[in-house]
């Protein structure tokens, strides 16, 4: 059976995730990892990490299970597969159509809400370590359910 208009929906997020978070840490400076913007923040390795966890909750979830895992940070490509096999395998999960042990909207206001903030920290960081990534109208952006990988669709409309 196919997922419902609800499961549709978070499974194009899950896109725009993919896309979002694969924009933020591709061509990532080596020491970025380890940046840190204030005394007792977190590092980018730390929030890459921390959305590994995340999206394996989400997982977890979606399985009817409470399962959470406090990672630490792996090196960076390391983190960055783990970040789109995690997404890739809660997607095929969404994909199968089979119940869900959590609502949709619980799946999505907890951890992929969260996922989608943590990105978003991640570019912000970003700039603030003197590596920034280009603006975009995501509205052009290529995403479409189903496209998890670090491969993503080429930008069409970046801007400084």
């Amino acid at each position: 059976m196919p997922p419902d208009p609800a499961t549709q929906l978070l499974r194009h997020t899950l896109a725009t995730l993919a896309y979002r978070g694969s924009k933020a840490v591709r061509g990532a400076p080596a020491e970025f990892q380890r940046f840190q913007a204030a005394p007792g923040t977190r590092t980018p390795g730390e929030i890459l990490a921390h959305i590994g966890d995340l999206l394996d909750w989400a997982l977890a979830l979606a399985n009817g299970q409470h399962v959470w895992h406090d990672s630490k940070p792996l090196p960076w490509e390391e983190d960055v597969a783990r970040f789109h096999h995690a997404l890739e395998a809660f997607d095929t999960r969404l994909a199968n159509g089979q119940p869900l042990g959590l609502s949709v909207e619980k799946l999505f206001q907890g951890p992929i809400a969260d996922a989608l903030t943590h990105v978003g920290q991640i570019a912000m960081l970003r700039r603030m370590a003197g590596a920034p990534i280009r603006g975009e109208n995501y509205l052009r952006a290529g995403i479409e359910a189903g496209r998890l990988g670090q491969p993503q669709a080429a930008a069409v409309q970046e801007f400084d």
